[in-house]
């Protein structure tokens, strides 16, 4: 019977369930996270509140600014260890610039200057990772976890080890500080930046030929070859961009923080993966959408505050993420097979 059943199923119905679950799922997969944390009442009211979901928001940036980036790498078939590391060195960097303001005498850099020398950090990192990956050919992995390691003791080195201060009042400051904490609206400037950003990635992966190019060298890289595409230039110019996004990350962390600080971001390139793989992305690359990595990122940030809500302790909500990830390639597994 099942396999009756699948031969009445033509590669139309197929194809169809396919996108369902794709588009579709993570949204299910959203709503089935925030009902089991609403189930109990004294949760709910707190839960389910506009100042709460603000916060979420607040607390989601972080992790899809980098999802943006790892969209473009993991849909080529690429990986990037290094964000969570290069989020920490970004922000440093800013701090750093933010710190001259407060010597004797002061040296003044505008915002916009910081900020941009903050992005243009991040895309440096990726230049020199896609470099060794397209260049040298060698493997994204093995590339980013030295890169891991790199980034984030030269954010140390350049700290000495221990958080940078600055000036408290910096306008970067205002880019995630929170109005209005009991309503929703309005969202801090940075909430809107990413937004905005992930708007122009969703029409650029979907509608331009740099798009299509990243899911054909996801796909299958030796015919991309074939077909004329440059793919170490492709590599370049993803790694760069992804890079980019990474440094947004890093402006972001330093504006919430308002501190410059070596130390944080561990593990946030696994939240990343993980939101990237739950939002219908493929690691054997060529699948994936912005639309999906974005849901997939506000999931990870609603486990974390809904377990913090439930007063489960940091060890619980780690084996909790730890348990979504296996389970978001395992599906990811079965997705593949399904299409084989």
């Amino acid at each position: 019977m099942p396999f009756a059943t699948e031969a009445k199923m033509g590669p139309d119905t197929r194809a169809r369930i396919a996108w369902f679950l794709n588009v579709v799922g993570p949204f299910l997969g959203l709503l089935l996270v925030i009902g089991l944390f609403s189930i109990r009442p004294e949760v709910r009211a707190g839960f389910l509140t506009g100042g709460n979901f603000k916060i979420i928001f607040t607390q989601t940036v972080i992790v899809a600014s980098c999802a943006l980036g790892m969209t473009m790498i993991i849909v080529s078939g690429g990986i990037d260890l290094s964000m969570g590391s290069v989020v920490a060195l970004v922000s440093v960097v800013g701090a750093k610039l933010l710190e001259l303001q407060s010597r004797t005498p002061p040296i003044i850099i505008s915002p916009f200057v910081v900020a941009a020398v903050m992005i243009a950090a991040g895309a440096l990192v990726g230049l020199v990772n896609a470099t060794l990956i397209a260049g040298f050919r060698m493997l994204p992995f093995i590339v980013t976890l030295g890169m891991m390691g790199i980034a984030r003791g030269t954010g140390k080195w350049l700290a000495d080890n221990v958080a940078v201060n600055y000036d408290d009042k910096s306008p970067l400051n205002n880019l995630m500080t929170l109005e209005e904490p009991y309503s929703f609206f309005p969202l801090p400037p940075g909430v809107w930046a990413v937004i905005g950003v992930a708007l122009v990635m969703a029409l650029v992966m979907k509608h331009t030929v740099f798009g299509r190019y990243i899911f054909a060298i996801g796909s299958n890289e030796a015919t991309a070859r074939l077909c004329g595409i440059r793919v170490p230039l492709m590599k370049i110019v993803i790694y760069t961009v992804a890079g980019l996004f990474v440094g947004l990350a890093g402006l972001l962390q330093m504006s919430r923080l308002a501190v410059g600080d070596p130390t944080v971001a561990v593990g946030l390139e696994l939240d990343v993966i993980a939101a990237v793989v739950i939002g219908g992305a493929s690691l054997n690359g060529g699948t994936g959408t912005i639309l999906g990595s974005m849901i997939g990122a506000l999931i990870m940030a609603v486990l974390r505050n809904g377990s913090n809500q439930m007063g489960w302790s940091t060890s619980a909500q780690e084996i909790i993420i730890g348990i979504v990830i296996v389970l978001a390639v395992g599906i990811d597994k079965l997705r593949q097979r399904k299409n084989a």
